[in-house]
């Protein structure tokens, strides 16, 4: 017995550049009827307008996962990423001054 049921349509993007509210306009459109949640995936990164698309009130609810998101997503997971740490040693110049 299934309590709770959605469809869910997702579109992948890899862009460097930002996906803007045409992107997600387009999207929900392709949703309708067939889906009632939404989530767009891009390696890059989405518009202000964009995530106002998204939320809008009245239509159909997309999620948005950016390049950052995703590497966290992915670094949570354990899903193709590795992790290391890196030490960064600078000098501090102003000590330096005058030797």
């Amino acid at each position: 017995m299934k309590l709770v049921s959605f469809q869910v349509l997702f579109q992948a993007k890899r862009w460097r550049d930002a996906v803007g509210a045409s992107v997600v306009r387009d999207f929900r459109g392709a949703m309708v009827g067939r889906a009632d949640k939404g989530l767009i995936m891009t390696t890059g990164r989405f518009t202000a307008d964009a995530r106002r698309e998204a939320t809008r009130d009245g239509a159909p609810a997309i999620d948005l996962v950016d390049g950052e998101d995703l590497c966290l997503l992915l670094k949570d997971l354990g899903i193709g990423v590795k992790v290391r740490m890196v030490e960064e040693v600078s000098i501090d110049e102003a000590v330096f001054q005058g030797i």
